[in-house]
């Protein structure tokens, strides 16, 4: 029977329709939330922030909603560490060996990647390169892996602002192989996989973290020394070590291992100066491994967790996450 019958305005028909929908999402919404408790998921806090870092070891790009792939973050044309700065041998550059990187920044528009840097012009690039562009083998952390060459012009783009022995810029395709977590580090999942990233597809950090690590500190260290690619609110200092499984809207993750960190979090991330000793110094001091884990950290200090994906999906920052027990 149509609202008409009972003699509503179309525009009082229409917000009835409007009502009742909201109603039902409402309710849906409660329901949904009943059966995670019933499934053992207990709310620990809020993503307060999603960052990509599309070119390794340069400025991150802060997004307030990402598409979750099985090798990390994604927006639109910009995917998490696709991109790459090597020497002409084909090994990788990073910010522990030209602290400067960390200066450049990225952008995307209209299908190109936008690169910034202090006294740079601004330098625009195709992010689908050329078929007769050159694959390059690179070498990453002591593993092989692809990337196609993005052309001299940035080569010599980069090579001016780093003052430096020729560097090139490569990027990762899909239809390249990626590299194997756990050819990486033993605690990863044969399924977990990454481009150029140093371990892992996802690294959350707690504001309350980083909060307790400024409280034993003389300077104050800003969380995006830190590289991390979530950072959550509302939980307590290292909480986010403890978290097995993980919801954060329909994504789904699994944490791995720990954040064994080294001299990049060093480098401040405004100056391009690398101080090489905080916050390595304080962490060492109080965030050493198990001893029966040294094998695995050897002697970095933790901070920060590593997650695998298990289901992918779309996250938002405000999105509250769900511990699954």
């Amino acid at each position: 029977m149509g609202l008409g019958r009972w003699g509503l305005a179309p525009s009082r028909a229409a917000w009835l329709c409007v009502a009742a929908a909201a109603l039902a999402l409402g309710a849906a919404a409660a329901a949904w939330r009943r059966r995670r408790a019933r499934g053992g998921a207990v709310r620990v806090g809020t993503v307060s922030g999603l960052y990509l870092y599309p070119l390794k070891s340069c400025r991150r790009v802060s997004v307030e909603e990402a598409e979750v792939s099985d090798m990390g973050l994604r927006k639109g044309d910009l995917r998490d560490r696709f991109w790459l700065v090597i020497k002409e041998d084909g090994h990788m550059v990073t910010a522990r060996q030209e602290p400067r990187l960390v200066l450049i920044s990225v952008a995307c528009e209209n299908g190109h990647l936008i690169l910034n840097a202090p006294e740079m012009k601004e330098l625009s690039i195709p992010v689908k390169l050329p078929e007769e562009n050159p694959v390059k083998n690179c070498r990453v952390f002591g593993l092989d892996i692809e990337g196609r060459d993005c052309g001299d012009e940035v080569a010599s783009w980069l090579t001016a602002f780093l003052n430096s022995e020729p560097y090139r810029l490569v990027n990762f395709e899909t239809q390249m192989t990626p590299r194997k977590c756990e050819e990486i580090k033993s605690p990863f999942r044969t399924k977990d996989k990454v481009p150029y990233s140093d371990c892992g597809p996802l690294l959350i950090i707690s504001e309350a973290s980083v909060e307790d690590l400024n409280s034993r500190m003389k300077k104050k260290i800003d969380m995006y020394c830190f590289r991390p690619s979530i950072t959550i609110s509302g939980c307590s200092a290292y909480e986010e070590d403890t978290w097995d499984k993980v919801v954060i809207g329909d994504v789904e993750m699994k944490q791995v291992m720990a954040c064994g960190r080294c001299i990049l979090t060093t480098v401040d991330p405004d100056t391009g100066i690398i101080d090489r000793k905080q916050p390595l110094e304080t962490l060492k001091s109080y965030r050493m491994c198990d001893p029966a884990q040294k094998d695995l950290y050897k002697s970095a200090p933790l901070f920060g967790s590593f997650y695998g994906i298990d289901k992918i999906g779309t996250i938002k920052v405000g999105d509250p996450v769900y511990k699954m027990s």
